[in-house]
C-alpha cells in the first residue's frame, strides 16, 4: 500500500512539487537577474546614509498615489529603492535621487510571474494555502521513499549502487540512490517552505516549546500632523537607535491616522536579509520611540525566523546560494527517475 501512495503521489503532486522547485532554482538568483536584466538600478555608487535623505522624501512624496505600503533602502546588493506597492507591484528609484526608474510586475517581468508561482501558485492567498498542503503532501513523499528504501546493513553499499541495466532497475537505482544522498537537504529545502506558509502556527509552537516570553507589543499610535518630515534625520536617528554594525533595511510607511513609521534593521548576527528588527519611529520629531532587537529573542522566535534565510539561500554565502539552487532541481529528476521506473516496469510486465 505505501509503496504504491508513494509512486501515484510522486506521479501527480510530483508534477507540482517539481515546478515549484524548478521556479526556487531561479528565484536563488533574482537579484542577480534583476541587475542583469536592468543595469540602471545600480548605475549610481551607494551614497552614504546621510545623503539617501533627500532621495526617500521624493519617493515618499508619490508613494500614496503609486499605492506604495513599504520601501527596502539601497543596500550593496541592490543599490536603488525598491518600493512594495498593492497586488505585488515593485518600484524602483535611483539610490541618489529617487528618480523613478523601473515598475515590476507579474505582467512584464518573467521572474516576477515565476515568484509568485513559487509562492502562491498564481492564485494569492487560496493558492498559498495549496502550496502548503502540496508541501506536506512532499514531506510524506520524502519520508516514505526513506522508509521503502530502508536496507539491512550488510545490503547498504549495493542498494546504493547506480546500475545501467536493465531499465527498470536502472531508473529505480538512480531514484534511489540521488534521494537518498540528498534527502537532508530536500527535507530543509521542503520544510523551510512548508514552515513558511504556516508561519504564525509554527512560531506560536516553537516559542511554547522553549519557553520564550511574550511578543514584543509595538508602541501606541501616533495621530497625524501637518508638519512636514525631515527623512534624513529620521534615518539618522533610526540608525543611532539600532545596536552598533545594524544596516537599516525596509521602512513602512505611516498607515491609516497612525503616523507611526517602523523600519526594520539587520543587526549584527541575523540571517535574514532585511533583519527581523525593527526600530518604532515617531517621524514628526525624529525620535525613536521603540526598539526591538531580534538577537535578543528566546529560541523559539529565532528558530521561527530562520526559516526564510535557509530556503532562499541568504545565509552561508555564495555556497549555500547554489546549494539551494542545485536542490530545486532534484525534484524533477526524481519525478522523472520515478516515471520512467514505473513505464519500464510496466513495458516489461
Amino acid at each position: 500500500m505505501l509503496k504504491w501512495l508513494h509512486l501515484w503521489l510522486g506521479l501527480s503532486a510530483g508534477l507540482v512539487f517539481a515546478a515549484v522547485s524548478l521556479t526556487g532554482t531561479v528565484l536563488a538568483f533574482q537579484s542577480e537577474l534583476l541587475l542583469a536584466a536592468h543595469p540602471e538600478l545600480a548605475r549610481e555608487r551607494l551614497p552614504p546614509l546621510a545623503l539617501q535623505g533627500h532621495a526617500l522624501a521624493r519617493v515618499v512624496a508619490g508613494a500614496e498615489d503609486r499605492g506604495i505600503r513599504s520601501i527596502d533602502l539601497p543596500s550593496p546588493r541592490l543599490p536603488a529603492w525598491q518600493a512594495f506597492a498593492s497586488e505585488g507591484e515593485r518600484h524602483y528609484f535611483d539610490a541618489a535621487s529617487g528618480e523613478p526608474l523601473l515598475v515590476r510586475n507579474t505582467g512584464n517581468d518573467a521572474v516576477m510571474w515565476l515568484r509568485d508561482l513559487h509562492t502562491h501558485l498564481l492564485a494569492g492567498e487560496a493558492g498559498e494555502d495549496v502550496l502548503g498542503a502540496f508541501g506536506i503532501v512532499a514531506l510524506f513523499m520524502l519520508l516514505s521513499g526513506l522508509y521503502l528504501w530502508w536496507p539491512r546493513l550488510a545490503s547498504l553499499a549495493s542498494s546504493l549502487r547506480w546500475h545501467a541495466r536493465p531499465p527498470p532497475r536502472r531508473w529505480l537505482s538512480w531514484h534511489r540512490s540521488l534521494g537518498v544522498f540528498l534527502l537532508p537537504l530536500l527535507l530543509v529545502v521542503t520544510f523551510t517552505g512548508v514552515a513558511m506558509v504556516y508561519s504564525q502556527p509554527l512560531r506560536s509552537a516553537l516559542r511554547w516549546t522553549f519557553g520564550d516570553g511574550p511578543e514584543v507589543v509595538p508602541p501606541l499610535p501616533i495621530e497625524r500632523e501637518t508638519t512636514s518630515i525631515d527623512w534624513r534625520a529620521v534615518l539618522l536617528t533610526a540608525a543611532d537607535a539600532a545596536p552598533r554594525g545594524s544596516e537599516l533595511r525596509r521602512i513602512s510607511l505611516p498607515k491609516g491616522d497612525d503616523a507611526m513609521v517602523s523600519i526594520r534593521f539587520r543587526a549584527p548576527g541575523e540571517w535574514h536579509p532585511n533583519g527581523r528588527s525593527v526600530v518604532w519611529m515617531d517621524p514628526y520629531r525624529a525620535s525613536a520611540v521603540q526598539v526591538h532587537d531580534a538577537t535578543a529573542q528566546d529560541a523559539g522566535a529565532r528558530i521561527s525566523e530562520a526559516m526564510y534565510p535557509l530556503h532562499g539561500g541568504f545565509v552561508g554565502g555564495r555556497a549555500w546560494q547554489w546549494t539551494i539552487a542545485a536542490a530545486g532541481l532534484l525534484p524533477a529528476f526524481l519525478l522523472v527517475t520515478g516515471f520512467l521506473f514505473w513505464r519500464a516496469r510496466r513495458r516489461r510486465h
